[in-house]
């Protein structure tokens, strides 16, 4: 089930699904550990009986509070007669989740309530050796392992502290959890618990005839006992509401730009455009990991998650951000990114937030015969991105940091990891990660990153690496022609495969051709590009009436539909907008770049009304399938809003000069 609201701060990042049921919290690192077994519970006991918010008698809208990472949850039941209006927060100073929580009445006699918050906590991911106590010193609950607590405290009308509670074994020997003593609509008042466990807190408040009554509850998450009780006093002392509106407020000015003119586009195209910059910064960690995607729902059906660093996804995200403004994200990344690249100059398929290698599924050896088990386009995107970061900022001194470790052995790489007899990159992995060969994208990406690092090269006076930099990218680009371009059909393939230890052709139309474009290894008016382009659209369209563009023809990932002629494959978010960057590289009016506007159009239509995005929708109910948010797809967002707006300037001011050309010459001509 896709996460409707991720809330966060660069090291704690909640998120809720479209129950607004808390599903994932993680910490210390943004997608590591995640905490959470299953779904925290929220109920509301009145009346004698208990309804779980998750239930479908509440009648629910989950948003945010517009350009904030504050969310905006409406909540209403009739046959309870109630509306709740919450709003969740993570303290962007410190590791503190906050929830304020507006119960009211709507009927007209009085009423008592009771709000039920449940924490099914395991703490490293795992339930073992977890302790769940009431704390006396801080009236609160408090989960805790190792080097891992979280202390849980709640206040009413001012009053802080925990006056109802049960802690409990949960998942274990029938126990269910203390969750099952809330429908009772009394809790034990259990002190302590250990091994599996669970706790649960109820709050009580009087509601007046059509009156209303504030909850504000709290989760601090820290490393050891002293650390959650000082965040729990700077909470009472600074008052919870008061830390989710600073909260509020700072996120509102940070995705603000001062002086940032968006008048160019509809208002639904800003909401859509901040809002992506706020989930990006949601999925970034601050220690420079940019995580793929934090829903671990997936991991279910998927045997693994996305909560892991791609340097492909991380330089594309960072580009992006830079492109908006924020390059803090990228300087950051690049830091991270120093220290994790192997000695060797190329970076591993994928990393773990802290840096540490993640699981792998690509081998080590085929054939018997040792191989290296990456996507080569990774290890040269980072240089792509170095390069691109540096045209932005002029931060030299960033730059010569990491030159010898994040550009020279990374070019050097490349350089080597050539095939002597064709020029083309040596076999890898696809960016799909399904197959190994020499795939069109890697080698777009190997032009881009030895381009970049023959400029930067020349920036430090580096001539003979320069020139042998910039001749290995033009000997890439010229192989593509040989090698991958099909001369009949007008259109690069998708790459050479490795079938029985020889390379083949395939010929599969596959929408990472764009990198042709996307690198510049071409220029747009080509048919080197256009053709491609248009293969791309024409073949890998969705003929329903939800559309956008499928990753590739007969692409069986998720796969919802087999009549493939009409649903090549679920249509991709980030594949669809691919074709909104070709309409504005190839816009010669204003009026020509309105088919990119409706591209991110339909992107938007596809989003949760929090304007979250997925990875890849249902072809025909456009639903979310896959992970969602994920960072690519609001990247992907953020780059195409961004080249729209800077064509739309450019193709004015070429407008005003030739009005201005033609008035001089009417004006020439009528004093003559």
């Amino acid at each position: 089930m896709p996460r409707d609201l991720p809330i966060g701060n660069g090291s704690m990042l909640v998120a809720f699904d479209s129950d607004y049921r808390l599903a994932d919290f993680y910490f210390p690192h943004v997608g590591m550990e995640n905490h959470v077994a299953s779904r925290f519970r929220f109920g509301v006991w009145c009346d004698d009986r208990l309804a779980w918010i998750e239930s479908p008698e509440w009648q629910k809208a989950l948003h945010y509070l517009r350009d904030t990472i504050v969310t905006d949850v409406a909540l209403e039941s009739d046959s309870m007669g109630l509306k709740l209006r919450c709003h969740d927060g993570v303290d962007p100073d410190a590791n503190v989740y906050l929830r304020k929580i507006v119960v009211r009445n709507t009927r007209s006699e009085a009423r008592s309530v009771k709000l039920f918050l449940h924490h099914d906590f395991h703490l490293y991911g795992n339930a073992i050796g977890d302790t769940a106590m009431y704390d006396p010193k801080t009236t609160s609950l408090i989960h805790y392992k190792s080097h891992r607590y979280f202390l849980v405290n709640a206040a009413v009308d001012g009053a802080a502290g925990v006056a109802e509670y049960a802690c409990g074994r949960s998942g274990i020997g029938g126990a269910e959890g203390t969750w099952r003593e809330a429908e009772t609509g009394q809790l034990s008042m259990s002190a302590i618990a250990q091994g599996a466990v669970d706790s649960t807190l109820a709050v009580t408040v009087k509601l007046e005839s059509l009156g209303s009554a504030t909850v504000l509850y709290w989760i601090c998450a820290g490393r050891d006992y002293g650390e959650v009780t000082r965040l729990d006093a700077m909470v009472r002392s600074e008052g919870p509401s008061r830390v989710l509106a600073r909260a509020g407020s700072y996120w509102y000015t940070w995705v603000h730009k001062p002086a940032e003119d968006l008048s160019e586009l509809p208002d639904e195209i800003i909401d859509l455009y901040r809002r992506s910059l706020l989930v990006i910064r949601t999925q970034c960690d601050d220690g420079g990991a940019v995580l793929a995607a934090n829903d671990s729902d997936i991991q279910w059906g998927h045997n693994d998650h996305y909560s892991y660093m791609w340097a492909r996804d991380a330089s594309f995200v960072c580009d992006a951000m830079d492109r908006a403004g924020f390059p803090e994200l990228t300087r950051r990344f690049l830091k991270f990114a120093t220290r994790i690249v192997g000695e060797d100059g190329y970076f591993l398929h994928k990393y773990n937030p802290d840096g540490s290698y993640a699981p792998l599924w690509h081998p080590w050896v085929r054939d018997g015969k040792p191989q290296l088990p990456i996507q080569e386009d990774e290890t040269a995107l980072v240089i792509w991105l170095i390069n691109r970061h540096y045209q932005r900022t002029r931060d030299l001194e960033l730059l010569r940091s990491i030159y010898e470790r994040l550009v020279v052995k990374p070019a050097e790489f490349l350089l080597s990891y050539r095939d002597p007899e064709t020029s083309l990159p040596l076999p890898s992995f696809d960016m799909w990660e399904e197959r190994q060969g020499v795939f069109t994208f890697t080698c777009c990406a190997v032009y881009a990153g030895l381009q970049a690092a023959a400029e930067i090269a020349n920036l430090f006076n580096e001539q003979e690496r320069r020139a042998a930099f910039a001749a290995a990218a033009s000997q890439v680009r010229d192989a593509m022609v040989r090698h991958l371009w099909i001369e009949e059909e007008k259109r690069f393939a998708r790459g050479l495969v490795l079938k029985d230890g020889e390379l083949v052709l395939d010929k599969t139309t596959d929408a990472s051709a764009f990198a042709v474009l996307h690198f510049g290894v071409f220029p747009a008016s080509t048919d080197f590009v256009g053709g491609t382009m248009d293969a791309i659209r024409e073949r890998l369209w969705v003929q329903t009436e939800v559309g956008g563009i499928a990753r590739y023809e007969d692409d069986a990932y998720h796969r919802i539909s087999e009549e493939t002629s009409r649903v090549p494959g679920n249509p991709w978010i980030i594949c669809t907008l691919w074709l909104a960057e070709h309409a504005i590289e190839r816009a010669g009016s204003v009026a020509e770049l309105q088919s990119a506007l409706d591209l991110v159009r339909w992107a938007r239509s596809k989003a949760s009304p929090s304007l979250v995005l997925p990875e890849q929708i249902d072809p025909y109910d456009g639903q979310a399938l896959s992970v969602a948010p994920l960072t690519w797809s609001h990247a992907q967002v953020v780059s195409v809003v961004r080249a729209y707006i800077d064509a739309m300037r450019d193709l004015r001011m070429s407008d005003d000069e030739d009005g201005a050309r033609h008035q001089a010459r009417a004006n020439r001509e009528n004093t003559g």
